[in-house]
């Protein structure tokens, strides 16, 4: 009998997903050494010699229901750019934002463990690591948002996958939501309004502010009406609906959706590889490696 705890340790020692796992151990009669052999021949556990390479570069995407009240945004890492290209990547990358969209998955490893959509034997665990032994690089999903609405959820791709943005908003149109979501692209908003700003990260803000002015030479006094002045600028680069509309300077974001009678409920910008260390490579040494076995 072929045990669950078989399949996870033959899983943990080759990456290699779980019905390959069952599948080769069932075949050997739980023979680990044969079904690591078996798993070797089929090209299925390479893909565990490439999870410790670094995996920055990729392809963000959204998937919008038709009636837009539900969305995601969705980012998928791998080794290089070149497979941002590639059609069986981007198709499985887009496959995954539907998936997330519609089985509503609270954690990425939620999501690993459900049933593919497309492929109804594997799990997305088993997909993906199907991909990465076919396609030759080290994958990883590296985070989703979904957005659920009563009004209405709306969606921007900038730079073929390089950024993503979520949009959910009440009382609005699709063309006033697209806006916002190419000002989001563009001018990178941290939060959607001052309250959302967390208190510490003012007072920080502030105090360097402070500091700025009596730097400057001004007394303590005037100091702190220079700050107050001051602190609004700084809310109108991070607060989305205190920036500058890129399309008309002259109002903020906030004053053009409120004249349209609508109201922004929340965002999400992902950049794809943000805050990921990124592969530094000398070309002529990759190539030398590859001469030398």
């Amino acid at each position: 009998m072929i045990t669950a705890e078989l399949v996870k340790q033959l899983r943990e020692k080759t990456g290699a997903g779980m019905m390959d796992c069952k599948k080769v151990l069932t075949e050997t009669n739980g023979d680990e050494e044969k079904a690591i052999e078996l798993l070797r021949e089929r090209g299925i556990a390479k893909a565990a010699k490439k999870s410790d390479r670094i995996a920055a570069e990729g392809l963000v995407t959204t998937y919008v229901t038709a009636d837009q009240k539900v969305g995601a945004v969705v980012e998928v890492n791998a080794e290089t750019d070149f497979v941002a290209k590639n059609e069986e990547f981007r198709n499985f990358v887009a496959d995954i934002a539907k998936q997330v969209a519609e089985k509503n998955p609270a954690t990425v490893e939620e999501l690993l463990a459900q049933t593919s959509m497309v492929e109804t034997d594997k799990t997305i665990q088993d997909v993906l690591t199907n991909k990465i032994a076919t396609i030759g690089e080290n994958m990883s999903i590296r985070r989703f948002e979904r957005f659920e609405s009563n009004g209405l959820v709306e969606s921007y791709i900038h730079g073929d996958g390089k950024i993503g943005v979520l949009v959910e908003m009440e009382n609005g149109n699709t063309e006033l939501a697209k806006d916002v979501c190419m000002q989001i692209a563009a001018a990178r908003p941290e939060y959607l309004d001052r309250e959302a700003v967390p208190a510490d990260r003012v007072a920080h803000e502030m105090e360097i502010l402070k500091a700025q002015a009596v730097n400057e030479g001004k007394p303590e006094a005037v100091a702190e009406k220079i700050v107050q002045g001051r602190i609004n600028k700084f809310y109108g680069e991070i607060c989305l609906v205190e920036q500058d509309f890129v399309k008309d300077p002259d109002q903020t974001v906030g004053k053009l959706v409120e004249s349209k009678g609508a109201k922004i409920v929340r965002f999400a910008r992902f950049e794809k590889g943000e805050g990921l260390q990124k592969r530094e490579e000398n070309f002529a040494e990759e190539v030398a490696k590859q001469i030398n076995g």
